[in-house]
Parts: C-alpha cells; structure tokens; sequence
C-alpha cells in the first residue's frame, strides 16, 4: 500500500520540485486540496488527517499553524520553513550531521527541514569542532553565493520580472535566519559572521568557511576530519581541492542531491578556506525533504533522488 503524503504549499518553489520528485512513484500517493481551497484550514485538516506524513512549504506562521491542526491526527511533519530548526521536540533533518541523526529522523514525529546556506556551513563547521580542529568559541566568517530561487517567489519574481537583473550582498547587520540553526547544529557558543550574496543566475550554492589561522599542519587535520564524518556517505562527499579551482562553480551540482566539501588555501600561510557546493533547491531544500521523507518511511533514502 503506497504512503498517503500532503504537500502544504506545493505552489511554491520547493513545493513544485517535491511534488516532482514524488510523482510517479508507486510507493506514494499525494493527497491533495482544490487549489481553490488551499487557504481553507478545514480543507488543509482534511488532508492532514488523510497522510502519513506532511510536508510544509510555508511561511513560519502559516507553518506553525499547520502543526496545530496536524497534532488532533497524529501526521507526521516535514518543515521546510525556519520556524522550528531550534525548536525542543524537532529532530534536524540532516541526516548526514552526526551519528545517531538518520535513527533519530526515522523514528521523528517532527522533522525540521534545514536552509540551504545552513546545510552547507554546518557540514563544514561541526567537524572541525567535534575533532578539535577549531574551538567553538572562535570568531567564525561564513560568505557565499546562491541563485536567486533561494530568496523565494517575491525574488524569483523580481529576477523573472527583470525588476533585478544583478548580484547583491545582504545580511550584513548579521541578522540572518539561518543563523541560530548554523550556532545551535554546528556545536559552536559564538555566533559566527555571516554575509551571504545572492547571484544573477537561477539555483546552485557555494558557501565559505574563512579560517586564516588554521595553521600549516591544519590543512590535513581539516581535510581528515570532514574525510572521517562523511566516509561512506552517499550524498556528502569530500572531493580534491582541484574539483572547485580555480573557478568556484556554484551551479556545479545544480540537479541533483548532492554536496561536496573541499580544503583550500595557502598551507604556507596557514591561511584556509573551506568551500560547500550544493543545489539550493537540491541537497538545500526539496531534495532533502525527499530524502528525510524516505528515511522517514523506511524505503530507499536514494528513492526519488
């Protein structure tokens, strides 16, 4: 019998690519509501008491309010939304984070879907803290770049519209949503700096971790400890320094449910930069929800991806 999935807010971006990875898999039946009726609380109860699992693509508010009215059914949660990545009760969906973390999301009620920029500074950052490499107190700089279909369908449209047509920095009042998941999940007791760049290009991510003290032996101790985290994994991968120079393609894995990992710099120095390349509608939104779903139901974590 397939798995019955709701979709909560599938017009949206990550809400499309979902449904399209679910879509012709006979291991699951989406249930849907009228779009016309796709505000209507009684009709979003319905749907929510007729799945297995929800997956919520929607503003905070309207994600919270979806949590009360699944808990009278027992549904299962998905939330892509920022609203519950440090919350008590909710597992973060990153299954490749740390030991322990893929049981702890197949037997959740509640999963938080991580961000895209958080995903990837995460993967680089708790490593190096859980091996000692760097203290969780250091001052941390995190700078990157995504495409515009991270910034939501009000961005999209602007780029689509020709509103914008450039790329920008933003966040530099260090405000960021992403910020208090990147502290909580990364095991780090100082807020790192944060100034991420949106480009002029549709989706794929490339994210900095600057460490210009590493020191000359920390380059390798850097590189074995991502090496040791993610050995064996099937969507995280430590790739040569030479895969990401010496252009930074942030489109590299546009497509797929991938992210890769890599140790720059100048081992002379000590200077290092660490670089995360993901899709941000992959690895960095919808296929991740995919992925969590998966493990969720205890079917092939690759199924759909």
């Amino acid at each position: 019998m397939a798995h019955k999935v709701f979709i909560d807010g599938e017009a949206g971006t990550t809400g499309l690519q979902i449904r399209e990875r679910l879509e012709g898999r006979a291991d699951i039946a989406l249930v849907q509501v009228d779009p016309a009726r796709r505000k209507d609380a009684g009709a979003r109860a319905e749907a929510l008491a007729e799945a297995e699992v929800a997956i919520l693509c929607l503003p905070d508010d309207a994600a919270r309010e979806t949590v009360d009215l699944a808990r009278a059914h027992g549904t299962r949660i998905i939330d892509a939304s920022t609203a519950h990545r440090v919350a008590e009760g909710w597992v973060f969906g990153f299954a490749e984070m740390a030991q322990g973390q893929r049981a702890a999301i197949a037997g959740a009620q509640y999963v938080s879907n991580p961000g895209c920029w958080s995903t990837c500074a995460i993967a680089l950052i708790r490593p190096l803290v859980a091996a000692g490499v760097i203290d969780a107190g250091q001052p941390l700089s995190i700078s990157g770049v995504s495409g515009y279909t991270g910034g939501g369908k009000s961005m999209i449209a602007e780029y689509e519209s020709g509103e914008a047509s450039g790329s920008f920095l933003y966040a530099a009042a260090q405000g960021h949503k992403h910020l208090p998941e990147i502290l909580k999940h990364g095991l780090l007791t100082a807020l790192p700096s944060f100034v991420p760049s949106v480009g002029a290009y549709a989706q794929g991510m490339a994210v900095a971790l600057h460490l210009p003290a590493l020191g000359p032996d920390g380059f390798a101790r850097a590189e074995a400890a991502l090496r040791a985290a993610y050995e064996g994994e099937r969507f995280v991968s430590v790739v040569a320094a030479s895969e990401n120079e010496p252009r930074v393609m942030p489109q590299r894995l546009n497509g797929t449910n991938r992210l890769d990992l890599s140790v720059h710099g100048n081992p002379e120095t000590g200077s290092a930069v660490l670089l995360a390349v993901l899709d941000n509608l992959g690895k960095g939104a919808s296929g991740a929800a995919v992925q969590n779903l998966n493990i969720m139901l205890g079917v092939d974590e690759g199924a759909g991806l």
